[in-house]
């Protein structure tokens, strides 16, 4: 073992605990006071300010592999044979989310190029509303403003995980979030835990495998619900499992601003916002449509049609006590609907002028979804 490396792996040990230092803080913090979804929006705050101050935040992908196995578990584990009673109303509501989810990728484009002056490629890049590894993979590849579309991206991000509970909750629409999320943990349920662990990560791995989009969240969602759906097994996630899962995933979105200086931030903090903006406003109308259809609470429909991160609103939908089901559905949609017509339309508005021998070297993206 040389030296180097040792102390290379050091410093990232280091760097780890500090990034869940702050997120353990900021989540204790709202959490504990009983602020909707807390634990995690109070770790991304945190971790998002340090990672601005110049702080090294930084989360390893395994462990995030991991988390996102433990909040599928978690996930399924509130699935009852009654929370599948909805399922009718989907077809009509999924319909609306993909007409919802166009008219976000179109309109942002539009505010992004008119007010702000940004290329066809970037302007549609940084307005689609998801998928953001795929988003970074495609700008690199057809030579566009990584940067400018990674801190666009990510601010839509952080701002619909951590400011959308607590419109719901100014709202009256979402109650005070209580202090354990999760269930009580009898130690003979123990054998019914391991078997839910196991069975739930080996079908996340699978998943994982065979490419399947948030493979490793909706594996595991899938088989714990299905195990709790049928009545097979009983046992929930801990809540204080539950909990530090959330604060863990909070530092994951966080420390995307790491390496990102403050300057360049604020120079596309106005494009952010106003992307933002056009997406929430678009969301909110056909949430307020659909609610006006059907017989859907109003927290869950936004939950489900919020163009955030995928993890981030189903730990937000755990988080509300809002139904799975209804949410995992429509977020897994929009994964694969972003999946399939991005690329396409990116390369449609790509400029044909720059050849393999004029654009500069990849860059790896500074954002991971």
């Amino acid at each position: 073992m040389s030296a180097p490396s040792t102390i290379g792996r050091t410093a990232t040990l280091r760097h780890v605990a500090e990034t869940l230092g702050f997120a353990a803080a900021g989540g204790l913090t709202l959490g504990l006071l009983g602020m909707p979804a807390g634990f995690l929006s109070g770790a991304i705050l945190a971790v998002a300010a340090a990672s601005l101050a110049g702080r090294p935040m930084l989360i390893p992908t395994a462990l995030m592999r991991v988390l996102l196995v433990l909040i599928g578990i978690s996930l399924g584990s509130v699935v009852t044979p009654e929370t599948l009673h909805g399922m009718a109303t989907y077809p009509l509501s999924i319909a609306a989310l993909i007409v919802a989810m166009t008219c976000i990728s179109v309109s942002g484009a539009f505010y992004l190029r008119a007010m702000h002056g940004w290329d066809r490629l970037t302007a549609y890049l940084a307005a689609a509303p998801g998928g953001l590894s795929q988003v970074m993979a495609l700008a690199i590849e057809l030579n566009s403003d990584v940067r400018a579309i990674a801190i666009v991206q990510t601010v839509r991000v952080t701002i619909i995980a951590v400011g959308l509970p607590a419109a719901l909750a100014l709202l009256g629409l979402v109650g005070r979030a209580p202090r354990g999320i999760g269930g009580s943990f009898n130690p003979d349920q123990l054998g019914e835990l391991a078997i839910l662990v196991v069975a739930s990560t080996v079908a996340a791995i699978v998943a994982y495998r065979v490419r399947f989009p948030g493979g490793l969240l909706f594996g595991a969602m899938l088989t714990s619900g299905a195990l709790h759906g049928s009545g097979l097994v009983h046992v929930a996630m801990p809540w204080w499992a539950t909990n530090t899962v959330m604060i863990a995933f909070g530092a994951v979105t966080g420390s995307r601003f790491a390496n990102t200086p403050l300057r360049m931030l604020l120079h596309y903090l106005g494009a952010a916002f106003g992307s933002f903006a056009i997406a929430l406003t678009v969301t909110a109308i056909f949430a307020i449509g659909l609610v006006g259809l059907l017989t859907l609470p109003v927290a869950e429909v936004m939950i489900a049609f919020a163009p955030g991160a995928v993890d981030a609103m189903m730990l937000l939908a755990l988080a509300l006590h809002l139904d799975p089901v209804y949410v995992g559905a429509h977020h897994l949609v929009r994964i694969f609907y972003v999946s399939m017509t991005m690329p396409l339309v990116a390369r449609r508005v790509t400029p044909r002028k720059l050849t393999d021998a004029t654009k500069p070297p990849r860059e790896r993206p500074p954002f991971e979804d």
